[in-house]
C-alpha cells in the first residue's frame, strides 16, 4: 500500500523537538514497512518555504529516504479538491467559523491521496476525515 505524507508530518520529522521527531520517524518507518511513501507536487512546494531548505536539498531528502514525489496531477485530482474546499468554504461561512482558514493547497493533498488510492499520513486528521471521509487517515 502507498502511503501520501503530508506536509506536517516531514516538518515534524525535521524538528528538533525529540517527540515530535520521534513521532513521525516511526509512523513513516511504519507506513514504508507497508509500501511506498510519496508526497505530492504541492507538499514539495510547500516544504520548499522551509527555512534553510533548498530543491536541491529536497532532492535529496526525498532520494535518501526513499520518498517519491507524484509531480502528474490530473483533472480528477484538481476537480475533487476544487469540490471539497467548496464544501469547507461553505460549511466555514454557514457556521461563521473563527478558527484558521485553510488553504487550497491541503484540498489538493487530500484529493490526491483518495484520487490515487493511497493512505494519507497526516497530523491534521481532522481536515482530512471531515472531507474526505473515504480517505483513509493515519496520524502519528
Amino acid at each position: 500500500m502507498t502511503t501520501a505524507v503530508d506536509t506536517n508530518v516531514v516538518v515534524a520529522l525535521w524538528n528538533e523537538d525529540d517527540t515530535l521527531n520521534t513521532l513521525a520517524r516511526t509512523a513513516l518507518d511504519a507506513a514504508l514497512g507497508r509500501g511506498r511513501l510519496v508526497i505530492s507536487a504541492p507538499v514539495f512546494a510547500e516544504l520548499a518555504a522551509a527555512p534553510s531548505r533548498s530543491e536541491s536539498f529536497l532532492d535529496s531528502f526525498c532520494r535518501e529516504t526513499g520518498i517519491s514525489v507524484d509531480w502528474d496531477m490530473n483533472e480528477a485530482i484538481w476537480r475533487a479538491a476544487g469540490r471539497a474546499f467548496q464544501t469547507y468554504a461553505g460549511r466555514r461561512r454557514s457556521q461563521g467559523h473563527p478558527g484558521p482558514r485553510r488553504i487550497l493547497a491541503d484540498f489538493v493533498i487530500g484529493a490526491h491521496a483518495m484520487q490515487r488510492g493511497y493512505r494519507l499520513l497526516t497530523l491534521d486528521d481532522g481536515l482530512y476525515r471531515t472531507t474526505f471521509p473515504r480517505l483513509t487517515v493515519v496520524t502519528l
